[in-house]
């Protein structure tokens, strides 16, 4: 498994896409996992459920979180990732089509690093997903090793 992995929770398929799309452009979807809701992207962190056999592998080192999620909405994913010792240690950045100041401000209370509102026209959010990649798995510094 590479250490370039990606989770991506995200319930609509489009932006799903859209983001693997934008990310495979710039050769940084190797590794992405889609969760499609926030009771996936749980499962798939703690290795629990369907990703149980992930037991002692290494955390994604990035997730790309949208808000507005079936089951277990993304504010309690964020909530969950952060409480925990070694997933709030996991970049997590909010890529979601909320631009409401509360959520805004919730999740940064939460510990997010990053919240990004998604450009509605295609090449601005590609664009931006790029960015995100490249930033998050090439520039920054994770304070541990996956």
């Amino acid at each position: 498994m590479s250490d370039d992995e990606i989770l991506l929770v995200e319930d609509s398929p489009n932006d799903a896409e859209l983001t693997l799309r934008a990310l495979r452009g710039h050769n940084l979807a190797n590794n992405v996992v889609v969760a499609h809701d926030g009771a996936e992207a749980l499962d798939y962190m703690f290795a629990t459920g369907p990703y149980a056999d992930r037991q002692g592998l290494p955390k994604p080192r990035l997730v790309l979180l949208d808000l507005k999620l079936p089951k277990v909405d993304g504010m309690e994913v964020l909530r969950r990732f952060k409480a925990d010792p070694q997933a709030r240690l996991v970049p997590v950045v909010v890529l979601t089509s909320s631009a409401e100041e509360r959520d805004i401000a919730m999740t940064y209370d939460l510990g997010v690093n990053s919240y990004v509102v998604k450009p509605v026209e295609f090449k601005a959010f590609a664009q931006a997903v790029a960015d995100l990649g490249l930033y998050w798995l090439l520039l920054n510094r994770a304070p541990y090793e996956p």
